[in-house]
């Protein structure tokens, strides 16, 4: 179902924010720029990047900054040939990590279909590296779903299970898949995704690793009712998902879906609340809140 065309007004006041401190900004961009590394924080445009490079956290988007998928939400660049993996990647973010004394770390990606292993690899290497430098610093995976790239869809689920497995084998201090929307809206919202993968994937977690602590994410304002989002939460917790985040969605560009609501911060306080009833132990609720918004606060 293809939600109808915004009649939402201009941004409400509670989604408005200063980006942060200009210093902390400068930084943080210098450093990965002149590395040649990406974060999400950037490539995504993400309103809190000030407040989380002030607090020692930082999200990086390794594998380059294209995608192989089309999700309607993202502003990441897609549409053409990915780049060639950077040998050295692992080892630039891992010195970024240590120059910027971060203490706690999330790693997510493009998502990498054109590759064998979709990238599950990649992010054992980065983790490898990142403990080199960096004992102390947790470090949190955000991935995409590893589906596909084989015939049938037998082999394809057999591949997803040994790619996490991959991952998990790195033992990262949470698995975050975002499940992004509600099943009725992922068709529009989350192109070459499917629900019950996601919630496969955040159950597959759970058994190969009954103590890691997995999360999930949801963006609401694409059309979805509490009931809907109720009915998600529930299936998260029926795989096992431990933790949430629940944000607002902003429209990045034209390019992109437009919102159909702003959901208020009471709103958002009973998104909350509901996710706390259902049986979720870390929640962040609010108008900007992001994946890794205080991610390590745990």
């Amino acid at each position: 179902m293809t939600p109808k065309p915004s009649l939402v007004e201009p941004l409400p006041p509670w989604v408005r924010r200063p980006i942060g401190n200009a210093s902390d900004l400068s930084t943080v961009h210098r450093l990965i720029k002149g590395r040649g590394i990406h974060t999400i924080c950037e490539e995504g445009r993400c309103p809190n990047r000030g407040e989380c490079y002030a607090n020692r956290t930082a999200t990086f988007l390794l594998m380059g900054p294209v995608c192989t998928r089309a999700c309607a939400f993202c502003q990441v660049d897609k549409g053409h040939a990915p780049q060639p993996l950077d040998p050295l990647e692992p080892e630039k973010v891992a010195e970024s990590v240590q120059i910027l004394g971060l203490n706690y770390v999330v790693l997510t990606s493009v998502t990498r279909d054109d590759l064998l292993d979709h990238g599950a690899g990649w992010f054992v290497q980065t983790i490898t590296a990142i403990r080199l430098y960096n004992p102390q610093t947790q470090i949190e995976v955000l991935t995409p779903d590893f589906w596909g790239g084989l015939a049938s869809a037998e082999a394809a689920a057999n591949a997803q299970v040994h790619r996490i497995a991959t991952v998990v084998g790195a033992n990262p201090s949470c698995y975050n898949h975002n499940i992004e929307t509600v099943a009725r809206l992922q068709g529009v919202v989350r192109r070459g995704a499917r629900y019950e993968r996601s919630l496969r994937m955040l159950k597959v977690v759970k058994e190969i690793n009954p103590n890691l602590p997995t999360k999930s994410g949801l963006m609401v304002g694409h059309g979805e009712t509490v009931e809907e989002i109720e009915e998600t939460l529930q299936d998260l917790r029926q795989v096992g998902c431990d933790r949430l985040t629940i944000g607002q969605y902003l429209r990045p560009s034209l390019d992109q879906l437009p919102v159909q609501k702003y959901w208020t911060p009471d709103e958002f306080h009973q998104l909350g609340a509901m996710a706390r009833r259902l049986g979720f132990h870390h929640i962040r609720s609010g108008p900007l809140v992001r994946s890794s918004y205080h991610a390590g606060e745990t």
